[in-house]
């Protein structure tokens, strides 16, 4: 038997695993394109993986994360609205979006030749998305609210 609940779940769980895989090597990239030589054959290279990354895998999968976790939420809307893990789930999955901009904003500040944080901050932000995922998953699977 189709279940399409099934499937859109399973779906929205490969979405979120690509992008969170973006979400973590990006700044790694970033670490490795702080201290490239300006002009050199590495700062082009990591020009275009960072490119890459984002406009092939990272901005399609968090689209696709998003419009079918709507999707769940809809399917289950008369369930979920006194479900306070949905919400603090929900705030860690938009946060995860405002940092997915503002690495999308590194990397245009990168491509004009800037240097806009140091190497040091781009490892530290690099366990952001791993934090906000073991919150989500918590949220999700245990549902301690």
């Amino acid at each position: 038997m189709f279940d399409l609940y099934s499937w859109v779940k399973a779906l929205h769980l490969i979405a979120v695993i690509f992008w969170m895989a973006g979400l973590l090597m990006l700044p790694r990239f970033f670490v490795y394109h702080s201290s490239a030589k300006q002009g050199g054959e590495l700062e082009q290279q990591m020009l275009d993986a960072e490119r890459r990354l984002l406009k092939i895998i990272m901005n399609p999968a968090m689209l696709t994360a998003f419009l079918l976790g709507l999707i769940l939420i809809g399917y289950n809307i008369g369930t979920l609205q006194s479900s306070i893990w949905l919400y603090v789930k929900l705030i860690f999955a938009f946060g995860l979006i405002g940092y997915h901009i503002f690495l999308s904003k590194m990397r245009k500040l990168f491509e004009t030749g800037q240097r806009p944080k140091s190497e040091k901050f781009f490892r530290m932000i690099n366990e952001i998305p791993a934090l906000a995922a073991i919150v989500i998953v918590v949220m999700a699977i245990v549902k301690p609210f």
